[in-house]
């Protein structure tokens, strides 16, 4: 053994090798599962290597598993396994597979799936005599999708592992969506802008009233899309860090301090004062200083869009256990409770046609929700109709020196 060791030493220097590449650009989670998989390899790879080496000089093969084992081995699948004799009759199924299936041992692994795109993989796999795969969909709870793979074993039997894959299709829809969300908001202003030019290239040539007040209208829009794409680029390169915690001590209220400065003027522009209640003493946080005031912005900001003419803004901060809290307030005309849940989901608008009139992107919400999750704070919002709305956010607060 030790010689074979010696020989592939390459191959696991290699393994070990793939720990530490795979740390860059991975959460702990997904590192922690990179590091437990290449260890695993590590582990393996010589019996794998003793087996082939085996093989080759002849040696008698190591006889089938026996039940213990097998149901022993099932359980390094994180999803769902199960093994079946050559008759189709079940002999072993990990934890996830009997609360996928229920307990399933001895019973006929066909009637066990009852499903007809699993019944067609296994039949491919017996045919072929080679590993079939297949997505599921409508197996196990509504809105859950499984991978099947079903691959062949030694005496007939068959080994099959349904991998969850939800999460993943979830995010695939989340991200057509996205990308057909925005494709429509690029689309409409372009829409716009291609219409004017072509009535100044035709019936207004030489309309010079018609012509400035086309240009105006063209520039609104060209600003509309340079609002967006800068909301999408934010968005990203938030979504990219997500995962890093700010670290550097920050002092929430000379940021509230330094942002009411700048917003007054524009408050008072539309006819709102920007009323700041600071609690005392406020403990610092670990914070993002340019991200917090990109919070602050797009807080304040609709709450002067949607806050009715001549009242206040609030902004306060407060302690609260482990913390602080920081809430926008308006005095508009407030949100039903059935649009609340789904204000920070990217281009959701209560009213789209009014939310394009004011300059909105449908982003703002949804920037702030991200913002806050990676400096592991809890958003909240609370509206009635009639007596405006209130957004909170909190933050934890720095560790004491």
């Amino acid at each position: 053994m030790n010689d074979i060791l010696i020989e592939h030493r390459p191959r696991l220097y290699v393994l070990a090798a793939l720990i530490g590449a795979a740390g860059y650009g991975l959460g702990i989670r997904e590192y922690a599962l990179t590091v437990i998989a290449c260890g695993l390899g590590i582990v393996l790879l010589p019996g794998l290597i003793w087996r082939s080496k085996r093989e080759e000089i002849g040696a008698p093969a190591a006889a089938p598993l026996g039940l213990a084992d097998d149901v022993v081995a099932l359980e390094v699948f994180e999803d769902a396994a199960l093994i079946a004799a050559a008759d189709r009759t079940v002999v072993a199924a990990n934890r996830a597979a009997q609360d996928l299936f229920g307990r399933v041992a001895g019973e006929d692994l066909r009637l066990v799936m009852r499903h007809p795109g699993a019944l067609e993989t296994l039949e491919q796999s017996l045919s072929s005599g080679e590993d079939a795969v297949r997505e599921l969909d409508g197996l196990g709870r509504a809105g859950q999708h499984y991978r099947l793979r079903v691959a062949p074993m030694e005496e007939g039997r068959l080994l099959l592992n349904f991998v969850d894959i939800s999460k993943q299709r979830a995010a695939e829809r989340m991200r057509a969506d996205f990308v057909a969300n925005a494709s429509h908001e690029l689309r409409t202003p372009l829409a716009t802008v291609s219409g004017f030019i072509e009535t100044l290239q035709g019936p207004a040539a030489d309309d010079d009233q018609a012509r400035t007040r086309f240009l105006g209208l063209m520039a609104d829009e060209a600003a509309r899309m340079t609002r967006l794409i800068d909301d999408l680029l934010s968005l990203s390169r938030i979504e990219l860090d997500k995962s890093v915690r700010p670290r550097n001590p920050t002092d929430l209220e000379q940021i509230v301090v330094e942002f009411s400065e700048t917003m007054r003027p524009l408050g008072e522009s539309k006819g709102h004062q920007l009323h700041v209640e600071l609690a005392p003493n406020l403990p610092l946080v670990l914070a993002d200083r340019d991200q917090l005031f990109q919070v602050l912005g797009n807080l304040v900001s609709n709450a002067f869009k949607y806050g009715r003419e001549g009242t206040p803004v609030l902004l306060a901060a407060r302690r609260i256990e482990g913390g602080v809290s920081v809430t926008v307030r308006d005095q508009g005309e407030g949100i039903a409770p059935e649009h609340i849940p789904r204000l920070t989901e990217r281009f959701y608008r209560v009213d789209p046609g009014r939310s394009r009139r004011m300059g909105g992107t449908g982003l703002g919400l949804a920037i702030v929700k991200h913002i806050v999750e990676r400096h592991r704070g809890r958003l909240e919002i609370r509206s009635e109709l009639g007596h405006g709305t209130a957004v909170s956010f909190s933050l934890p607060a720095a560790p004491s020196a």
